[in-house]
């Protein structure tokens, strides 16, 4: 049985509940639309207090006391481009996480992005998309959080595509799930990409979102208010994360996908899964010609023999989103049924 493992917590430069940067909003609905007398004397008011600070800033600069160390105590790496700084004990400091409002429905959701510095992925780019539920930003709740992964070469966008967001505003409105968030990780290119190989950190990268989603956004932060699902390589990604960390998540789906190789992953979690439990739905498509429908019933089977409450199903369709957008509502059913049992 494998020692039950501590959860790394996220780096130190990670707010804790970020600022979040909204949507522009054109038209009347702007603040100030319409009052050019009110904005006018706002402008002065602020040139004329920006006047008297540059005027200090300037006799400070003159006795040689203004600079970024005596200001806020840090000494900067460069001079003109933006970079990482140091403080006082040498420990090098990141930008700060935000979340971008990109878009809010009729229902009251919203979907914001976040990208920022992955480690695990060497220095570059990590983002996603975040689901926050209609009443978000009115309540104090914790909510149980669903990570989507991506197919091969698939934006994160697809899932919005095919309904995500107004498919959970309706399950969550008719009290057929639990208010919950969702996260859509961007995958990067090339087959197997979630998955630690050679230089490739994928399935890293994956628990570092999580993470991050766990220290910036109000998450109920246990196994089993975790649900992590996604489709084709996505959903070969979601099983490999969640048996290979069997302490990081209670709910598993994979759509249209394949089990290669995670077979000695499902003997070591047996205890686990037994003592834990783990709810899991995979499923393929009657005419997929890329992931054979036929290794789902087995492996759910072999899920089953391990102590998890694993369900599989062949549904007509081929290997596409439009087989995915078919049973989209069944499959986020499933995931927030469990959820909430779980919780």
């Amino acid at each position: 049985m494998r020692a039950e493992a501590v959860e790394a917590l996220p780096p130190a430069w990670v707010p804790t509940f970020p600022p979040r940067l909204e949507a522009a909003t054109v038209g009347p609905a702007m603040p100030g639309v319409g009052r050019p007398g009110r904005a006018r004397a706002q402008t002065l008011i602020t040139g004329a207090l920006l006047c008297a600070i540059a005027a200090v800033c300037t006799t400070l600069a003159l006795n040689g006391q203004l600079t970024v160390e005596h200001l806020i105590g840090v000494r900067t790496a460069g001079s003109t481009t933006l970079q990482a700084t140091t403080i006082s004990s040498g420990t090098p400091t990141q930008p700060l996480l935000t979340f971008r409002g990109v878009s809010e429905d009729a229902a009251g959701s919203s979907i914001d992005a976040a990208s920022y510095s992955s480690a695990a992925l060497h220095g570059e780019e990590g983002s996603f998309l975040t689901y926050l539920p209609p009443g978000y930003a009115s309540t104090t709740s914790h909510y149980p959080v669903l990570y989507l992964l991506t197919g091969n070469d698939q934006s994160n966008t697809a899932f919005l595509q095919i309904g995500l967001q107004s498919q959970l505003d309706q399950l969550i409105s008719h009290h057929v799930i639990p208010s919950m968030i969702a996260v859509m990780i961007q995958g990067g290119p090339g087959s197997n990409n979630w998955r630690n190989q050679e230089a490739a950190r994928y399935e890293s990268y994956i628990l570092e979102v999580q993470q991050l989603i766990d220290r910036t956004l109000p998450t109920l932060a246990v196994r089993n208010a975790r649900a992590i699902v996604g489709d084709s390589m996505g959903g070969y990604g979601a099983m490999n994360v969640a048996l290979a960390n069997p302490y990081r998540f209670g709910v598993v789906e994979s759509w249209l996908s394949f089990f290669n190789g995670l077979e000695g992953d499902l003997r070591a979690d047996r205890t686990i899964i037994t003592r834990l439990g783990l709810h899991a739905f995979i499923y393929g498509g009657e005419e997929d010609h890329i992931a054979n429908p036929d290794e789902d019933a087995p492996f759910a089977a072999a899920l089953r023999g391990a102590g998890a409450d694993a369900r599989s199903a062949v549904y007509p369709g081929e290997h596409n989103l439009e087989t995915i957008e078919a049973h989209l509502a069944s499959m986020l059913a499933f995931a927030g049924r469990s959820l909430s049992t779980a919780g």
